[in-house]
């Protein structure tokens, strides 16, 4: 997020020129009016209504981590996105790219495309999950979900957008802007709003109710829709879902105030444990349901039994050990 929102202060104190502010004040301005705004929308037409005391309580702890984040930024001076992209933003891989346009296109696309890969990224590892699930921890999802972040989170994100300046030699002002916009629509994205049309512009963009099946406390759920602004990415690398989740969270107990997150964040999950036996069952059982679909046509037991192990795994475990379970799956078809 960008850190730019704490020369607010300063606004508000009436001596400055408001012609001369700095580009990057006009964008936290802009984003801070989009944000009191998507508030008013979500608590006059929410899309699922929340109790005033969880609600109250969700805001505190967002926007109190939002301070901490920013405060915790400018003392050790992490967000230099800014500065590395006026050094090199002549340079790197879209270098040989003249026409200013298409520049600017490629530099969006590209910095969109490495968010996803982060984002997925933070997932798919318990050492980086373990500062994301502080994000996924929000029961009550609301706009002021998207600033719940660990600190860690916040600088490790960081130092791989400066990182992917550099390597693309995207300039300042396109650094800028892509900032302001992912900002913006990942504000949007938490929003707990419904609007007409928004399956429509879900086809490109990721909407409210694409981002809620990713905060499902089920993991096969909240591993999908990883997108910040296009919902292109998720689609192209098959990570698409379209779900209404019964539940928005993480299914292990988790502190709902600022240090506790903190915390929190800082403490690895212990992995769910299941008996053998049970789990089995559980297998065996999706297996049955498999076959009944097709009508109990011989041939087809084994691929029923692990296409049966494949899901339940997933949900159970997530899709890492998923994945193992199909390079598994796929070495048996070739025996």
């Amino acid at each position: 997020m960008l850190s730019e929102y704490l020369s607010l202060i300063a606004i508000f104190k009436f001596d400055i020129p408001w012609p001369t502010l700095l580009p990057k004040t006009w964008v936290a301005i802009l984003l801070l009016v989009c944000f009191c705004v998507l508030i008013f929308i979500e608590l006059y037409a929410p899309r699922k209504k929340q109790a005033k005391k969880n609600l109250k309580q969700s805001y505190q702890t967002n926007l109190g981590l939002f301070l901490f984040n920013n405060v915790f930024m400018s003392v050790l001076s992490v967000t230099s996105i800014f500065l590395l992209a006026k050094h090199y933003g002549n340079d790197g891989l879209l270098k040989g790219v003249s026409n200013p346009a298409s520049k600017g296109f490629l530099s969006l696309l590209a910095l969109d495309l490495v968010l996803y890969v982060w984002h997925r990224v933070c997932h798919r590892f318990d050492c980086l999950w373990m500062f994301h699930k502080v994000h996924h921890s929000d029961p009550y999802l609301n706009v002021t979900t998207a600033f719940r972040l660990h600190f860690l989170e916040v600088a490790l994100t960081n130092l791989f957008k400066a990182v992917c300046v550099v390597v693309l030699g995207i300039g300042e002002m396109m650094a800028l802007t892509s900032e302001a916009i992912t900002t913006l629509c990942i504000m949007f994205h938490h929003t707990n709003i419904a609007f007409r049309g928004e399956k429509l512009l879900g086809k490109v963009l990721i909407v409210p109710y694409l981002h809620r099946t990713h905060h499902s406390v089920l993991r096969h759920e909240h591993d999908s829709n990883y997108g910040a602004v296009l919902s292109v990415w998720d689609k192209l690398f098959g990570t698409h879902l379209e779900a209404n989740p019964a539940a928005i969270g993480i299914k292990e107990h988790s502190p709902q105030d600022v240090m506790g997150l903190i915390w929190s964040g800082l403490t690895m999950t212990p992995p769910i444990t299941i008996q053998p036996a049970v789990l089995e069952h559980m297998i065996a059982e999706a297996a049955y349901y498999k076959a009944e679909k097709r009508g109990f046509n011989p041939g087809h037991e084994i691929h029923d039994w692990l296409e049966a192990k494949k899901e339940i795994i997933a949900a159970v475990y997530g899709a890492r050990q998923a994945n193992r379970l199909v390079s598994n799956m796929q070495m048996f078809k070739q025996m």
